[in-house]
């Protein structure tokens, strides 16, 4: 008996630490270009379709069996993507939305409250208190600014802008606590430290291109996408090391919610592609 029900854990155990089979690539998409996972294992994924025009950009929805549908509609630029609970949070070019669990949305930090008019806001990301943090990358080349929208929508704030010379084109960021956030500049390629009191920038690494994505595994490995050459780092001993390449512009990436798969959107490719954390 002892025999029989060792066997029978030996079986649960490795059951519930087995990797999950790669999900299958997601193609025929609009110029995606960021992906968050929500706790129910849906996938959403914004979509510009075509730049520079009002009113068609949507989120789109994968859920489990794959199936993609249209989940939000009646967008402009949109790009960035958050979630706190069942909230959607999305950087569409000069404003913030919050889109609701049925996909309406609203707009949640209105172009007139940030200090001065944003120009191409980019990525956005939540700490753990609900407040939101988002990166105008400016015209992608210099005067770019990092905002943070306090809990609700109001105030907004400049967290740093190109009074500091880091700040080039800021795009990806992730909060690392501690206030501290991490930022990639898409222009010079150079991965930041900025502290959220003081907008001091520290510099962590280089050679990130088109620095445009930014995520952290649970073993707590630095990953970055680089839009421009269309690759995939991570960051070894301050420099970026290659783990994919040959995409047409990886864009935002994310983490799955259980950490096992990073998502990387090829905005030019139409495409979702997944790789295996390992």
């Amino acid at each position: 008996m002892k025999k029989i029900l060792l066997v029978l854990a030996l079986i649960h155990t490795t059951s519930v630490y087995a990797k999950s089979e790669l999900p299958t690539k997601i193609t025929g998409l609009k110029t995606p270009e960021s992906v968050v996972q929500g706790k129910d294992g849906s996938i959403y994924i914004s979509e510009i379709v075509e730049f520079g025009k009002d009113g068609d950009g949507q989120i789109s929805k994968v859920d489990k069996k794959g199936n993609v549908t249209i989940f939000a509609k009646g967008m402009d630029d949109p790009k960035g993507l958050a979630m706190i609970g069942d909230k959607l949070y999305v950087a569409d070019k000069n404003r913030v939305l919050e889109v609701n669990k049925d996909g309406t949305w609203q707009v949640y930090g209105a172009q007139m409250a940030f200090p001065g008019t944003p120009v191409f806001l980019n990525d956005i990301e939540a700490d753990n208190l609900g407040n939101l943090y988002v990166s105008d990358s400016g015209d992608l080349k210099s005067g770019g600014q990092i905002y943070k929208i306090a809990k609700g929508g109001s105030p907004i704030t400049v967290v740093a802008d190109s009074k500091n010379p880091d700040i080039l084109a800021p795009n990806g960021l992730l909060f690392e606590g501690r206030n501290n956030l991490l930022s990639v500049d898409f222009e010079s390629g150079i991965l930041y430290r900025v502290n959220l009191s003081t907008g001091a920038t520290t510099k962590i690494g280089t050679g990130f291109g088109g620095g445009d994505g930014m995520v952290k595994t649970k073993a707590g490995k630095i990953i970055i996408s680089d839009w421009k050459a269309g690759k995939v780092y991570e960051l070894v001993a301050g420099k970026s090391r290659v783990i994919k390449e040959g995409y047409k512009a990886a864009a935002d990436i994310a983490l799955t919610a259980d950490g096992q798969f990073l998502m990387v959107p090829d905005m030019t490719a139409g495409e979702l592609d997944f790789i295996e954390i390992k």
